[in-house]
């Protein structure tokens, strides 16, 4: 995944496996915190991100027309800065990566799967707030 540094703007590759590391900007060697906002994925990043990360991942099938989604939004958005360090935040355009929400029989959105070591240990569909959604990564 690439990350730009937040003080020179430089572009950095960050495997998945050290989304939640603190590390270095290779440009000017200011830290990149961990990942603390959630991630638009795509086919090939969404990959990268649950079969790499070494923690939870919490993945949210949502799209742009979706009232629930769009109040679910702020919880997630919540839920990956308090969680950042211990577990990755994922969102999934259901519009843009159909195929993806078929992999997981997504039938209505949202749509919450959490994932560790590539595995899914929770699917639930509806809106939580982001009281549930930290505990569900805890438990993971």
């Amino acid at each position: 995944m690439i990350r730009e540094c937040p003080s020179c703007s430089q572009k950095n590759r960050i495997p998945a496996e050290h989304l939640t590391d603190t590390g270095r900007c290779g440009a000017c060697k200011a830290e990149l915190p961990p990942v603390a906002e959630p991630i638009d994925a795509d086919t090939n990043s969404f990959d990268e991100i649950v079969n790499g990360a070494r923690v939870p991942v919490l993945i949210d099938f949502w799209a742009e027309w979706c009232g629930p989604c769009r109040m679910a939004a702020p919880h997630v958005k919540k839920v990956a800065a308090e969680m950042a360090g211990k577990a990755i935040v994922v969102k999934v355009d259901t519009e843009r990566w159909p195929a993806l929400a078929q992999r997981f029989n997504v039938m209505s959105i949202p749509n919450f799967v959490v994932m560790k070591n590539g595995q899914t240990i929770l699917q639930q569909p509806g809106l939580v707030d982001s009281r549930q959604m930290t505990t569900w990564l805890t438990r993971a």
